[in-house]
């Protein structure tokens, strides 16, 4: 069985993929963690992630960078976003991820593209989502939590600008996928919001 979650940043994807992985007994996949890899790469080698080149040169990377801490910081999801709008950066990481998607078995995978693109053949699909305003006050106690000096402000318009970014791009943009349940989760607490991703993935498999 292969389960795509879709969705924005901080829409609570990971975490409900994470849970529908535990549950089902599945591997699971964070693609987005492939681009902030590649994104931290270029920042690390002093190059342009805006440059096709640069980012594309970043794409060789071991598996053992997935496992940085630094990954998951505010500055290289931007720096994953802006990597992410160039074809042949989602080119040299396709492969890695519908090998990942097809192996024995089943995986759940979350991200941007999994059911548009990644995994189209997927027995479920969610497109989790949530209002700017809800993501933003989520990411904004999560990073003053690691004491980060933050404003909600600020968080909203970068999670803005990511969403028009990841929207527009020309290759796989951001989109609910045909046949995908859409779970809007701007008022659910995690508890409540995993347990209606169950639920759909339960209907849409008949399990």
């Amino acid at each position: 069985m292969i389960i795509a979650v879709d969705g924005p940043t901080a829409s609570g994807k990971g975490t409900i993929a994470r849970a529908l992985a535990a549950h089902f007994g599945l591997p699971h996949l964070d693609t987005g963690l492939l681009y902030r890899a590649v994104g931290w790469q270029v920042a690390d080698r002093g190059g342009n992630p805006d440059s096709a080149d640069d980012a594309l040169a970043a794409t060789a990377f071991p598996d053992s960078l997935l496992d940085n801490p630094a990954l998951r910081s505010e500055a290289v999801g931007a720096l994953a976003s802006r990597v992410s709008v160039h074809p042949a950066v989602r080119d040299a990481l396709l492969a890695r991820q519908r090998a990942f998607a097809g192996q024995p078995g089943g995986a759940v995978l979350d991200g941007r593209d999994i059911a548009t693109v990644i995994a189209p053949q997927a027995d479920a699909k969610l497109f989790v989502t949530a209002s700017v305003a809800a993501r933003a006050l989520r990411r904004y106690v999560e990073m003053r939590g690691r004491g980060e000096d933050v404003s909600r402000e600020s968080i909203e318009a970068d999670l803005a600008a990511r969403d028009a970014r990841d929207s527009a791009r020309s290759v796989a943009p951001l989109r609910q996928a045909e046949g995908a349940a859409l779970l809007d989760t701007s008022a659910l607490p995690p508890a409540a919001a995993i347990a209606a991703a169950i639920a759909l993935v339960e209907k849409q498999t008949n399990r």
